[in-house]
């Protein structure tokens, strides 16, 4: 039976991929692909609670170079992972990598568990962000290709705004767990969260299948029809275009060289700089967050050790609760407001965020101005910059240089994240909070200055 006339017993046809109902099949396979994007969250913020563990309690002379490194580690194994593994799902397939990588997750979690020391620490971490990065390279691709038409672009936008889920849920469960054993050297039994996560994960992917469109690129259009029966139970089918036509390849027309020449280069600098800056915020920022509200003294007065830090992680909860708000805020706000204004506005709005929380800093305001600056820096960066950026490229290059450009804007927005990570203790050390403060505010107007200046010439281009 053809694909275009394959019915159901009723004998109605099927809905294809592209006009088929949002239900809850959709929601479940948008989910299943989001985990790394929620664990990839969860990293970052348990990279920042074992840090001031090691650091205020059982390691002082632990150094800011080590600190960034302990940092940076998850984020360097995504930087690695996600076009090392996104290379071999190339050749090999979707489905074998996409179960791999939360296994992957798991290992180096037990690293961290098993041996309990700072080195393999910094390994265990890096071995997860392989695995984070490996599910970044492959998630929309699913979402992208399984959800219907209308849907497509919320639905990879909702997949972005689950990592607030890993942000929030793993500075609670780790506040609880902290809470429960108020020892130092429960350190490793964090690391349990994130392993968690990595099973569940492995065991939700038992009944996923393989990727359709692989398939049909791979001149496997009876397979793919089976995966998509497999996905929707039989009540979706490939539509006729899709399964005859073979789809566009990510390869690039445009010369590397090329796109640092002419407007190519007014793209590039538009699509990456902003994309830096925003890293340094959210991960330069996020990871460090339990330590820099720890150096703000916010905390009451006298408490130390143990008690300290359970009040830090308990305000990074908090505090994390915005990212969510923020991206719900900008996905409500995506359909009818202008994404240049939104980018703009959301490095102005977390600029000004930090500056409430320097002023409060300098002249001894009470802490709940600077909760609330820290607040407003949240909602603000998450509603346009982390949002936003993660959608330029897609606007700004055509279709022949999109896959060298896109490729060119993540790494530099993963170059952000990372020298953000590394810098954030360095400055901490040589300046206090004052110096850290100075420098995320200057970055966030950095970025607002880029995108005002530039994104009206980038994106009128196209």
């Amino acid at each position: 039976m053809s694909l275009t006339t394959k019915t159901s017993s009723q004998n109605k046809p099927l809905p294809t991929l592209a006009d088929a109902p949002m239900d809850a099949r959709h929601i479940w396979i948008g989910a299943v692909a989001s985990m790394e994007q929620l664990i990839g969250a969860g990293l970052s913020t348990l990279a920042g609670i074992i840090i001031p563990m090691l650091n205020l309690i059982l390691h002082p002379e632990l150094s800011p170079f080590m600190q960034g490194l302990a940092g940076a580690a998850g984020l360097i194994g995504i930087a690695i992972g996600s076009p090392l593994i996104g290379r071999i799902a190339d050749r090999v397939g979707y489905l074998t990598p996409f179960r791999a990588c939360p296994l992957l997750i798991t290992a180096g979690a037990l690293l961290i568990f098993f041996t309990s020391s700072i080195v393999p620490l910094v390994a265990g971490l890096f071995i997860i962000g392989l695995g984070v990065g490996g599910g970044y390279s492959l998630d929309s691709a699913y979402i992208s290709e399984l959800m219907p038409d209308k849907w497509r672009a919320t639905m990879v936008g909702i997949a972005k705004a689950s990592s607030a889920i890993g942000f929030i849920g793993v500075a609670v469960a780790c506040y609880f767990i902290i809470k429960s054993h108020p020892t130092p050297e429960i350190w490793p039994t964090l690391s349990l969260i994130i392993a968690s996560l990595g099973i569940l994960t492995f065991l939700m992917r038992l009944r996923w299948a393989e990727s359709p469109l692989w398939l049909i690129d791979h001149g496997q259009k009876a397979r793919a029809e089976k995966a998509v029966g497999k996905f929707f139970c039989n009540k979706v089918t490939l539509d006729s275009v899709t399964s005859d036509t073979k789809p566009v390849q990510s390869s690039s027309n445009t010369g590397f060289v090329e796109l640092f020449k002419g407007k190519n280069l007014v793209k590039v600098l538009f699509s990456g700089i902003p994309w830096a800056c925003e890293g340094v915020g959210v991960y330069g920022v996020g990871v460090f967050l339990p330590i820099l509200l720890i150096a703000l003294g916010l905390e009451n007065s006298g408490m130390t050790g143990i008690p300290k830090i359970l009040y830090s992680v308990r305000l990074t909860a908090i505090i994390n609760c915005f990212i969510l708000v923020g991206f719900t805020a900008g996905l409500l706000m995506l359909p009818k407001h202008s994404q240049l204004k939104m980018l703009v506005n959301g490095f102005i709005g977390a600029a000004a965020g930090l500056g409430i929380v320097l002023a409060a800093h300098i002249y001894h305001w009470p802490a709940w101005i600077s909760i609330a600056g820290f607040l407003f820096f949240e909602f603000t960066l998450n509603l346009g910059p982390h949002l936003i950026t993660y959608i330029i490229p897609t606007k700004v290059f055509t279709i022949e240089e999109r896959a060298a450009g896109n490729g060119i804007a993540a790494f530099l927005g993963k170059v952000g994240a990372i020298g953000g990570v590394f810098l954030m203790p360095a400055l901490l050390h040589a300046g206090g909070m004052v110096l850290v403060l100075w420098a995320c505010i200057g970055f966030n107007l950095l970025g607002a200055l880029v995108a005002a200046l530039l994104g009206p010439k980038a994106m009128s281009q196209n």
